[in-house]
């Protein structure tokens, strides 16, 4: 029998007939920025064109407002696009709205809906009409769902003819969840990209790659058992597999069993067909093992790589094992000509096990090669009179198929393209992370409006960066098998240690050792995870950075500590602070990337130390307004030195931008002296500096220096004041005698430096250009080198998260002794029933210099709370998350992230004012915690009944915190369109 010829360029051509070329994207400016106008998504789509199936990507067109999309639907001729894709913010009308306005107008195109957030996701699937949307999505910051997005169209159109003239491969994916398959879609598509891209063996022009990687196999997603078994019987001969959950619709009511009634079904026509069978049902490997397929959890950490894995070991995907029938492998091979090789070489046994079932046929199908697939899977073992004449065959067909074939991205950055003062480039491929996205818009921003000469010696910028993208961090855990460890590892220290043995790619080591020769100032190595800065949690505070002085006078050395100092923003993905952030949202720890930002830290050297004049967060929405500034005015914390002091909740200055002479310039003397930041943190320089290798938190390579250095280097004077104790006055400047404190009067009431107007227009664009509130955090170099301008430099950007509810509660209605607490300045909304367990710190034995034994004991309780999985309610006394022990308790995220509600409370001398600049702060508002600020010595409307925790019996205690269970809950009712809240006394809302 005569050889099978190769396929033909001419053949492949015949693929995808029908494609995505024109895709509406309907959004905000922010979310087509973050989807394609950074250059991301294009990048990615044009890559993958490329490389993959298509000569041309698809052409992306924004539209901000429906009404021009539904013009566009009115013109006289065909819609002009192949696909719509619409974020939720889109303008004049709700997506929902668009899409059936887009239906009674005639267009039938597929209509996709992305949204960011699984609570906003539920309610939609619930309340909403959705029967005009072809699918829906979540975003979860990984670019590769918007190319799965594209591909599963393409797959849906193109099927047919694909797969039954060209035999084209597929794998169908059965889930009814939109969560899970937006998981499952990239994490497929990813897997199948792995091996569209290793197709070609060596010697492949590039013209011919691309035409043949078309026939990559095609996804097929079903969410009922009648859509899946009609799927399954026209397409059974050629799927690869299948992954199915166990719980979906059949017959149009919810079968708990459909998925094992597919199984059997299909295994009953196709008894080898591999077969993954996920559910969150604790008896799902139970069931898969009796089903005699495999089974995987759908909450197990690894369930993505189980999927993954899977594919590999059943889809023909990766290598080729030969193995014994016993299923030992004796050898493997990775292309054509190591399969022909080898199959001059293994046993007998092992060549009839793998001929008899269709081995070779399958893997040649997976990698395309479809005519030699052909030719060998009608062929048995029976037509050939020994096993000798199946190996002679089998090696001859190969090796004329291979030598009947025709013979046959480079990273951004660049030293040659490199501008160390102005550049933002990128290594690696992959997703650039949240924050990097973040950044890039505000340059998008800055340059639109025509605002980085802001006048003629200020400038507002970006401080120059270089993003390692997500396929760094995958290549270097993957190269030091990391994840498996890192996700179920307890020890941040053990997780470090291990991230700073691992081997760092050699490929992206040269690229950092010229970045190094480029970068001659302090740079700091910060996280851009997938998830971080996204638009419902921001992951503020939560992962790494570490600042490099970077001035070893040995290169070399540099490299080390850079290198050293990534790996810990690698490590601090899996630290448990991130996971017990992780743990409160909707996502899997598996599921996060990061990516690294190695950026210029502003500021300028004072002999050993680098510090920037200003630094502060502000943010667009003010929770706690004060007359005349309202909520919309906004509000910016301002410190000097680095921004660490504000971030952490430190006492820094805090004004209205629109506003900046209210506020603090109206309290009494010493007050203000009394709130006033007392020292500022900066870099050390030369040999002050601390290797990154041997710093264990965060911050630690900082140090706190006191006003009196900032005034030895010049800086304080400007920003300060003096408090005149005999005349209780405060005059501007540094002239007169006093205590000298900061007040930053030059800048917010003499306008030495317009820090005010800055922060409100960069606030004002950025909520424009996003669509929604947003947050800023900013440094300002009013010395620069070399005589150049003052610096506004804005390091990140990122939107806010407020508080939604859909009614206002009544809090009226309950008598003043059934309620616990009640406070004016109460972030969150809606009415919790669920909580029985309230965390206290003892108030009769609790003193200032015990707040870290405090927060030890608080995070003890919580562990075995969450262990337990009971939410609860958590009461203490000062600021809750404040690096300054003094100013409360310096809890951390997995210390308290088992709590649904919190309290602040002043205490004897301490007054409670919110941190609204602090990560813990931002933390706090996105995950819909209650956040009560109470006051009940100075404001008489707020009320907090110490005396009635103090009479409760303990379920448990600490030396410094109390654990009361009750049998009847405490019901917590918050107004967040009024910022006011109430929690009742256990059993309260059953006795009024």
């Amino acid at each position: 029998m005569a050889a099978p010829h190769h396929d033909s360029i001419a053949d492949f051509q015949n693929l995808i007939q029908h494609r995505v070329n024109r895709i509406l994207l309907v959004a905000s400016l922010y979310d087509a920025f973050i989807l394609a106008q950074d250059g991301q998504l294009q990048e990615l789509i044009t890559s993958e064109f490329a490389n993959l199936n298509l000569y041309t990507s698809p052409s992306l067109t924004r539209r901000s407002r429906a009404s021009d999309v539904i013009a566009d639907a009115e013109k006289a001729g065909e819609f002009p696009y192949d696909m719509v894709l619409m974020t939720m913010n889109v303008g004049d009308m709700t997506a929902l709205e668009l899409a059936t306005a887009l239906r009674v107008r005639g267009v039938t195109i597929p209509i996709t809906l992305l949204t960011y957030d699984n609570r906003h996701l539920t309610d939609i699937m619930e309340h909403e009409d959705v029967r005009h949307i072809d699918r829906v999505f979540i975003w979860q910051g990984d670019f590769s769902i918007m190319l799965a997005i594209i591909k599963l169209i393409e797959d849906q159109l193109n099927i047919e003819h694909d797969t039954l003239e060209m035999g084209v491969q597929a794998v169908l994916l059965v889930e009814d969840n939109v969560r899970f398959y937006s998981s499952y879609l990239p994490s497929i598509y990813t897997e199948i990209v792995r091996q569209s891209q290793s197709l070609i063996s060596e010697g492949m022009n590039i013209a011919h790659k691309m035409i043949r990687a078309r026939a990559r196999p095609k996804i097929l997603l079903c969410t009922t058992y009648d859509e899946a078994w009609a799927v399954f019987e026209k397409y059974h001969t050629h799927l690869l597999g299948v992954i199915t959950d166990l719980e979906f619709n059949r017959e149009g009511e919810m079968d708990h069993e459909a998925g094992a009634r597919l199984i059997r079904a299909m295994r009953a026509r196709v008894p080898e067909l591999p077969i993954l069978l996920q559910s969150n049902q604790p008896f799902v490997k139970k069931l898969a093992a009796e089903l005699e397929v495999q089974g995987v959890r759908k909450g197990s950490t690894n369930l993505l790589r189980s999927v993954r894995h899977f594919m590999r070991d059943n889809f023909g995907f990766g290598d080729f094992v030969f193995r014994l029938p016993d299923g030992s492998e004796i050898a493997r091979v990775s292309d054509l000509h190591s399969l022909e090789k080898r199959l001059a070489e293994i046993p007998e046994v092992s060549l009839h096990y793998h001929a008899s079932r269709g081995h070779f046929s399958k893997w040649l199908r997976a990698r395309t090669e479809f005519s030699l697939a052909r030719a060998l899977q009608p062929r048995q073992i029976s037509d050939w009179s020994s096993i000798g004449e199946v190996r002679d065959y089998l090696i001859q067909a190969l090796r004329d198929y291979r030598q009947g074939r025709s013979r046959q991205v480079v990273a951004d950055f660049s030293p040659e393209h490199f501008d160390p003062g102005n550049s933002l480039a990128q290594i690696g491929g992959g997703s650039m992370g949240g924050k990097a996205r973040g950044i890039n818009f505000v340059r998008h921003l800055i340059n639109k409006a025509g605002l980085r000469e802001y006048d003629e010696d200020i400038c507002i910028t970006v401080p120059p960066a270089v993003v390692l993208c997500t396929e760094v961090f995958d290549q270097f855990m993957e190269l030091n098998d990391l994840q498996e460890f890192a996700i179920e590892c307890e020890q941040d220290e053990e997780i470090r240690a291990r991230f700073l043995e691992g081997v760092f790619p050699d490929l992206f080591m040269i690229d950092l050792q010229r970045l190094v020769e480029l970068m001659d100032y302090p740079l700091a190595v910060r996280s851009s995870s997938l998830l971080e800065d996204s638009q419902y949690q921001p992951f503020a505070g939560i992962y790494r950075t570490v600042m490099l002085a970077n001035d070893h006078p040995d290169p070399e050395e540099r490299l080390r500590q850079l290198v050293d100092a990534v790996k810990l923003v690698f490590a601090s993905t899996y630290s448990q602070q991130a996971k017990g952030y992780i743990s409160a949202t909707p996502y899997r720890i598996e599921e996060e990337k990061m990516a690294v930002i190695v950026q210029k830290v502003q500021g300028e050297k004072h002999d050993d130390l680098f510090y920037p004049t200003m630094a502060g967060v502000a943010r667009s929405h003010n929770f706690y307004p004060a007359e005349p500034a309202t909520a919309e005015d906004g509000v910016c914390s301002v410190a000097l030195g680095m921004g660490q002091m504000v971030a952490q909740g430190g006492e820094v200055m805090r004004f209205c931008p629109v506003h900046p002479r209210h506020g603090a310039f109206f309290m009494h003397p010493r007050e203000a002296l009394q709130y006033s930041q007392k020292s500022f943190y900066a870099l050390p320089l030369g040999e002050r500096a601390i290797e990154p290798a041997k710093l264990a938190e965060e911050d630690d390579e900082l140090v706190s220096a006191e006003l009196e250095r900032a005034r030895k280097d010049g800086v304080l004077a400007p920003l300060a004041s003096v408090y005149d104790p005999a005349n209780e006055a405060i005059y501007d400047g540094l002239a007169r005698q006093g205590i000298p404190f900061l007040s930053f009067a030059s800048v917010l009431k003499h306008d030495w430096f317009p820090l005010a107007p800055i922060v409100d227009r960069m606030l004002k664009l950025g909520e424009r250009g996003m669509s929604r509130p947003v947050e800023i955090e900013f440094a300002v170099q009013l010395w620069p080198e070399k005589g150049e301008a003052k610096e506004f430099s804005v390091l990140q950007m990122r939107p806010m998260v407020l508080a939604r509810e859909l009614s206002e509660l009544n809090l009226d209605d309950v008598a003043p002794e059934q309620v616990l607490c009640r406070s004016g300045r109460v972030l969150g909304a809606g009415k919790m029933e669920d909580l029985y367990d309230l965390v206290v710190v003892d108030v009769e034995v609790f003193e200032r210099k015990h707040t870290r034994e405090v927060a030890e004991q608080v995070a003890q309780l919580n562990k075995s709370l969450t262990k337990e999985g009971r939410h609860y309610i958590l009461i203490g006394v000062g600021r809750w998350g404040s690096a300054d022990p003094w100013l409360g308790i310096p809890v951390k995220w997995d210390h308290i992230n088992g709590a649904r509600v919190i309290v602040e409370s002043g205490f004897r001398d301490m007054i409670v004012e919110p941190s609204q600049g602090s990560h813990f702060f931002q933390n706090l508002t996105s995950l819909g915690i209650g956040y009560f600020t109470c006051n009940p010595d100075q404001e008489e409307e707020e009320q907090l009944d110490w005396k009635w925790i103090t009479a409760q019996p303990e379920y448990a205690r600490t030396p410094f915190v109390r654990h009361l269970r009750f049998e009847k809950p405490l019901v917590v009712r918050m107004n967040g369109q009024k910022q006011q809240g109430i929690i009742l006394k256990a059993g309260a809302e059953e006795d009024a």
